[in-house]
């Protein structure tokens, strides 16, 4: 229960210094993070309920006040933004990426990485068009054409969270909780 606790904990520390990493905010007023990462290595490193606890412990501080999102944001305000899709989507992302980890077996790099891509950005990217469209008034389709411009730097992401899955489950096998 404590060492539980202690992750999650530290996993929303790990989404918040991610925010550290300057963002590049596009025009249509949603930022390009490191964040994301963040998530998707909740769900592979720590498994679907933790992954999710430890993203909605990070979120409660956002709403709280706290600047932890990129670019020193926080408080209420934040889910008044464009990006309001994208933060509410946060925790099933990571429920979901790490889902994937837990019960699908083989190469812990690749089903890491295709989970990321999975959890990470297709469920997440369902939540940001329709978040996106409804705050910026557009439609589901031009919503989603805007969200293009994420999936080169995220696919990235999701091999980099399925690299240092693998690479934390050959240093510290009994790390990786999905596989538990």
């Amino acid at each position: 229960m404590e060492r539980n606790l202690a992750l999650v904990a530290m996993f929303a520390a790990l989404i918040a210094a991610l925010g550290l990493i300057p963002k590049l905010t596009l025009g249509f007023g949603v930022p390009i993070t490191a964040q994301t990462m963040g998530v998707m290595l909740c769900g592979t490193v720590l498994g679907a309920r933790r992954g999710a606890l430890a993203v909605l412990l990070f979120l409660a501080l956002v709403a709280l006040g706290l600047p932890l999102l990129a670019g020193g944001r926080g408080g209420l305000g934040v889910f008044a933004t464009p990006s309001v899709g994208f933060l509410v989507g946060w925790p099933v992302a990571a429920f979901v990426t790490g889902l994937i980890v837990q019960n699908w077996r083989g190469n812990l790099a690749v089903v890491s990485a295709v989970a990321s891509v999975l959890g990470g950005i297709v469920v997440l990217y369902g939540f940001g068009v329709v978040g996106m469209a409804f705050m910026l008034d557009k439609t589901l389709a031009e919503a989603a054409l805007l969200v293009t411009a994420f999936i080169p730097g995220d696919v990235l992401k999701a091999v980099l969270a399925g690299g240092i899955t693998s690479g934390l489950a050959k240093a510290r096998p009994n790390s990786i909780l999905s596989r538990g």
